[in-house]
């Protein structure tokens, strides 16, 4: 499955400036890692984001945001957010402030 380049060059100027970001191709998307941890994500075109258990609720709430349910079976902590739902460059990066704010309040990943 393609992603979608023009949400991907969007994701990447928002996080221009901000150290440790990294790209990593999965899913047949592309998700962005802050540093260990994946934060936000395109699958097609939609915007996976990492909202936290915590934070899922609040999120699905919201217009344009559902499950994620990649596997078939809803992921908890992660939701899709479908192209209206991040349409203006400030809605996306609000999107993405929120999902990097949780993955950077998280340990670091014990090393295998």
């Amino acid at each position: 499955m393609a992603f979608d380049e023009g949400l991907a060059e969007r994701l990447r100027e928002v996080l221009a400036d901000r150290p440790g970001i990294t790209e990593k191709r999965m899913f047949g998307g592309l998700a962005f890692m802050s540093p260990d941890h994946m934060f936000v994500g395109i699958v097609g075109d939609v915007l996976m984001a990492r909202v936290g258990p915590e934070g899922q609720e609040e999120a699905l709430s919201r217009p344009h945001v559902r499950v994620m349910d990649f596997t078939g079976r809803p992921m908890k902590g992660y939701v899709f957010v479908d192209p209206p739902g991040f349409e203006s460059d400030e809605s996306l990066a609000g999107w993405v402030e929120r999902c990097e704010g949780l993955v950077r309040s998280l340990p670091p990943k014990k090393r295998k």
